[in-house]
């Protein structure tokens, strides 16, 4: 009986120690679990970050304009200065194949005219239904209207163009409905003249040759095909008279005033007064918030490099990037111009 009794007791402190030590062993698997807890909830934040697109396209538009050398400039800007991300400028049709292709997925970044962009959000003019899915970001410069005669046109003013052959840009352009709205506020329309559809350079060609009378040209001045022009003949451009001027921008939003200086052309002895669009960059809404801060944040900081691209980089600024915004910014644009 006492050895059965000795048993028993040894029996009964070997059970409690192995329940000790299994207890001991439950704590430890639980506090593994916790910390799995704690590494999974790091795997979500990286996987916020995981949120931001890695591999951005930015379009912009054919290689001898101005939106190519700017947009490339601003994705290597962004690939060398936000962590995580590569942008790639990428050649294309600019603003209403742009607008297409970030409304439908196809690319992050692109830039465009800003009165393309508002009409794309409307579902108007060149746009059959609306578009949506992207956000502004900047404006950088004015692409000018500018409607070109020769100078012994006898034109003086847009109501002298009525009965005249006049060049109103490719069928659907934005030039197209730039033309076709400063006729609006004059109480015309292509009727009263006889309109001709043709790019700048076609244009250009023709006005020297007497096919046609004028021509509308939206475009950043200088622009290419009337320096060609100016360069073999006497040019001027037509302005718009100021209550005009004021009637457009105030039934457009997009439109603002632009003064033709003297010396914009050679063979060009007079200033003009106009209206302009913007040239500005949009952004896709799939892009985080904070991926968009730090990528306009990346560009700002580093303006240099976009002014090195094309003069015309010089003249994007904080103080000037809402100017002309014809459309909702993008949330990540909206934090930075508040913080500055």
């Amino acid at each position: 009986m006492k050895k059965f009794s000795l048993l028993l007791v040894l029996f009964l402190t070997l059970g409690l120690f192995l329940a000790a030590c299994g207890g001991d062993d439950a704590d430890e698997e639980e506090g593994s679990d916790e910390e799995g807890t704690s590494e999974e909830g790091s795997g979500d934040g990286e996987e916020a970050s995981g949120d931001w697109i890695e591999n951005v396209t930015m379009l912009t538009g054919g290689e001898a304009g101005t939106y190519f050398p700017l947009g490339v400039a601003m994705a290597d800007v962004i690939s060398e200065n936000v962590d995580g991300v590569t942008a790639n400028g990428i050649s294309s049709g600019a603003s209403v194949v742009n607008i297409n292709e970030v409304s439908g997925g196809e690319a992050q970044l692109a830039l465009v005219q800003n009165d393309t962009a508002f009409y794309a959000h409307e579902g108007s003019m060149m746009f059959e239904e609306v578009k949506d899915g992207y956000s502004g970001v900047f404006t950088i410069y004015p692409e000018t209207i500018q409607i070109v005669a020769m100078a012994d046109s006898g034109i003086e003013s847009i109501e002298d163009l009525k009965g005249k052959r006049v060049a109103v840009g490719d069928v659907g352009s934005g030039t197209e409905a730039n033309a076709e709205q400063i006729f609006g506020v004059h109480d015309m329309t292509f009727d009263d003249i006889s309109a001709e559809y043709m790019g700048f350079g076609d244009a250009s060609t023709n006005l020297q040759d007497g096919n046609i009378d004028a021509a509308f040209v939206t475009s950043g001045t200088p622009t290419g095909s009337i320096q060609e022009l100016s360069a073999s003949a006497d040019i001027k451009l037509v302005s718009i008279s100021d209550d005009m001027i004021e009637a457009l921008m105030n039934e457009y939003p997009y439109y603002s005033r632009q003064d033709i200086p003297e010396d914009a052309y050679d063979n060009f002895d007079s200033t003009g007064s106009t209206v302009a669009v913007q040239a500005m960059l949009i952004a896709s809404d799939d892009l985080p918030e904070d991926q968009v801060y730090e990528m306009v944040k990346a560009i700002f900081e580093n303006k240099g490099d976009i002014e090195n691209a094309h003069e015309r980089g010089a003249e994007l600024t904080v103080d000037t990037a809402q100017d002309g915004m014809s459309i909702d910014l993008h949330p990540g644009a909206q934090r930075y111009y508040d913080e500055q």
